[in-house]
């Protein structure tokens, strides 16, 4: 089994049904697969796209970044999601990295395309309008054989890494439908539900729950197209009558904070970033719908643990490991430790990453032999719960989304006159977190704080850029000459 024939098992057994929800658009299973087809029909015949060929996809939120996946699973091709909000010289370092020499975009993120095309010779595009313009509802519900096994590469999905440059985690057809099951399991997913998915399709979380779940399993989405528009956004979901809201943190304390006195949600699933208590306990007290804190990552397709929608939901828990996941607290040596003893959270099963693409050093550190280390810092409790004390050094969550300083850091040490440069998260109400830089300039230099803004701007996507420039003579360090980021972050709780 492959996703690609997944997809079509499921299409087959109610090709009329309603797929997706856009606005007032409605697409029928078949016509997604019919798009799709179309899709898997451009990238061979006409891009000459081979079994294994890595295909990038970069699109915001629209109906069309379906057919669009499944289109490159079809074609036997290995998927590679770009973030949206990626800068072109982001966008170049995936697709160098991954050797995509055939991007699926549209018009809006397509005027990008002459410096994506002299930064990578030889990049081709597929114009996600004219792929799926070309379907014909005569193509019938029978794919073509898709040459693809559970064991094969699926998707290569960019992940923010210590050194600062994201890097490919490796998911195999195998680990993306060991999840869906795993989450089916945990979320008693039926046909009747329908998913409101208002995240990034191209975030792992989306593309298993908010994308695979429903869909290999004959429920509805639907595509949120207010996201600008709260009010709105919330009376897509009320007239489609969605049952299934997965979501973050301050989407959930919106709610909280909003003039609603009630939801018809059957639940409500967080992810991405820590759940607040107050938020859990806020949300369910006015509510009375259950709202499951998780934990995953993308490594491991990407989710891990949920907390159960019948039993005991523990606030501040990540909750329990899901079905056929293996979780442990081990310490440095990989020794197991016992219940209420602090270490790092290890992770094994048919969900975890074959590896980082080309990159076998971070691999390996990332592996002790089957088991993935997480870099998150927790324990569990008596009950088998889990809970993270510590993320990963120095990361930051800014709306839910990883943030890693050393790539901030990188991009202000290109700055002309810039001798130094540290950065930290300090917490923020709205977002969660928030980057702060802290900048010495060249000896006689003198910097501008909006100047180098703009240039951090230009070069990274806008979630990343700092909220302020702090100027120093010099950075703390210790006698190694090691920066001292915690003298930063209490010089910044401080004021």
């Amino acid at each position: 089994m492959n996703l690609a024939d997944a997809f079509t098992r499921s299409v087959q057994q109610r090709p009329d049904k309603v797929a997706l929800f856009w606005g007032e658009s409605e697409l029928t299973y078949a016509t997604l697969l019919a798009q799709s087809l179309a899709v898997a029909r451009q990238l061979t015949e006409k891009f000459g796209v081979q079994p294994g060929d890595r295909v990038g996809l970069w699109l915001k939120n629209r109906p069309e970044f379906i057919p669009g996946l499944f289109g490159i699973l079809n074609a036997s091709a290995v998927h590679v999601p770009i973030n949206n909000f990626f800068k072109p010289a982001e966008v170049t370092h995936v697709l160098d990295d991954a050797g995509v020499d055939v991007l699926i975009t549209d018009d809006e993120l397509g005027v990008h395309f002459p410096v994506l095309a002299g930064a990578r010779p030889g990049l081709r595009i597929c114009k996600i309008e004219e792929a799926v313009a070309v379907s014909a509802e005569s193509a019938g519900l029978t794919s073509p054989i898709v040459n693809r096994k559970e064991a094969d590469l699926a998707v290569i999905i960019y992940t923010s890494g210590t050194t600062g440059r994201p890097k490919g985690a490796m998911l195999s057809h195998g680990n993306l439908l060991h999840n869906v099951e795993s989450c089916r399991q945990v979320l008693d997913t039926v046909e009747a539900d329908r998913f409101a998915v208002l995240l990034p399709l191209f975030h792992s979380y989306m593309l298993t729950v908010g994308l695979f779940l429903p869909l290999l399993n004959g429920a509805t989405i639907i595509l949120i197209k207010s996201l600008n528009q709260p009010h709105h956004m919330l009376r897509e979901m009320l007239h489609r009558q969605a049952t299934v809201i997965p979501a973050i943190p301050p989407f959930y304390r919106t709610l909280t904070h909003a003039n609603i006195p009630s939801l018809p949600f059957r639940m409500c699933v967080s992810g991405s970033a820590p759940l607040p208590v107050q938020v859990l306990k806020d949300f369910e007290d006015k509510f009375h719908i259950p709202l499951l804190e998780g934990y995953g990552l993308s490594e491991t397709s990407p989710v891990v643990t949920k907390n159960p929608l019948r039993g005991v939901r523990k606030p501040g828990s990540i909750g329990l490991p899901l079905p056929n996941v293996e979780v442990s607290v081990q310490d440095d040596a990989g020794g197991m430790l016992a219940p209420s003893e602090v270490g790092e959270i290890c992770v094994r099963g048919g969900n975890v990453m074959l590896g980082y693409w080309n990159n076998p050093a971070e691999t390996a550190l990332a592996m002790r032999g089957d088991w993935l280390l997480t870099g998150d810092i927790g324990y569990r409790d008596a009950d088998g719960y889990y809970f993270i004390t510590d993320r990963k050094k120095d990361m930051l969550l800014v709306n839910g989304t990883n943030v890693y300083p050393r790539e901030i850091e990188e991009v202000l040490h290109q700055f002309p006159g810039v001798k130094e440069a540290a950065v930290i998260g300090v917490p923020d109400p709205r977002k969660g977190e928030q980057p702060v830089a802290y900048v010495t300039p060249a000896d006689g230099v003198t910097l501008d704080e909006r100047t180098l803004l703009h240039y951090v701007r230009e070069n990274l996507a806008d979630y990343k850029v700092p909220k302020h420039i702090v100027f120093l003579p010099a950075l703390p360090r210790n006698a190694t000459g090691k920066i001292l980021k915690t003298t930063l972050r209490q010089q910044a709780a401080n004021g």
